[in-house]
């Protein structure tokens, strides 16, 4: 990739992470890029040098939607949105558990940045949830703090509660010093590595549920507490959907349900109501 121009320095964090998933996952690489380049006309669209970076990664976003038109993620943005939401969720949740059990190194640091960068990402869809907003700042603070204790020798304190922001932590520590830690598959009792990039899902199989910060379990009202998606009725005068749905949207409403069920099984009940609202999103217009 190409410097970063000065210029633009405010986006190079969403711009390296996109480089680094290129190959590891090519639907957050693409989102990570678009959201840049949003924030980045805003910021610099004038000076020659941002225009010319700009164009250049204009270009790897239509090269990526040629190359991955196939994948539902990238071509529609509900299924986006659940993608982004779930990968940012996995590292948190990750590097949560890690933080919880006393287990501080630089991997855990890097998780807990990488994880405030893809809550950042959520912004495109629209406005991100609370939780999403309350896990972006979390992450960001828990990644500064563990990483001065580690550079000034002292013992990081488990758990909340958070501070101040992470205004440059991308030059000292994330991605300019830094490789990604390689893809691990551990045992449930293993947690040395971050989550898989290529596991889809969420969220892993293979990681013990954890207990996430209470602070950003919001109280969900009663009344969409328990929503159950609708099912087609079928006209007994016509083998298609009575209401003209399209079997795309129905496979999309399916794959939010599915989603919500695997959230439901690690008593994330926030992300279960969120997916299960969007599969309504995606019916209800039929």
């Amino acid at each position: 990739m190409a410097a970063v121009p000065a210029s633009l320095k405010l986006v190079q964090p969403y711009f390296k992470v996109a480089k680094e998933y290129e190959k590891r996952d090519p639907v957050v690489a693409y989102y990570c890029r678009l959201y840049a380049v949003q924030k980045g006309i805003k910021t610099d669209s004038k000076s020659k040098e941002g225009k010319s970076f700009l164009f250049q990664q204009m270009d790897l976003l239509e090269k990526c939607k040629k190359e991955f038109g196939h994948e539902e993620a990238i071509t529609s943005e509900i299924m986006g949105q659940t993608y982004m939401d779930e990968k940012a969720t996995q590292l948190f949740l990750w590097a949560d558990t890690e933080d919880r059990a006393a287990r501080f190194n630089r991997n855990v640091v890097k998780s807990f940045y990488t994880a405030s960068l893809l809550y950042d990402t959520l912004a495109q869809f629209g406005e991100p949830s609370e939780e999403a907003v309350q896990r972006q700042k979390y992450s960001k603070w828990k990644a500064t703090y563990i990483n001065k204790c580690l550079k000034d020798g002292t013992a990081p304190v488990p758990g909340p509660p958070g501070g101040d922001d992470a205004a440059g932590l991308g030059d000292e520590f994330g991605f300019s010093d830094m490789q990604a830690p390689p893809p691990s598959h551990p045992s449930s009792g293993e947690s040395g590595h971050p989550p898989d990039p290529h596991q889809t899902g969420y969220p892993f199989s293979n990681q013990p549920p954890a207990q996430p910060p209470s602070y950003h379990q919001p109280s969900v009202p009663a009344a969409t507490h328990q929503p159950a998606p609708p099912e087609p009725h079928p006209s007994t005068s016509d083998t298609g959907s009575s209401s003209g749905i399209t079997s795309e949207d129905l496979d999309k409403a399916q794959k939010c349900c599915r989603y919500a069920q695997s959230a439901l099984q690690y008593e994330d009940v926030k992300t279960a109501v969120d997916n299960l609202q969007k599969a309504l999103a995606i019916l209800q217009p039929h």
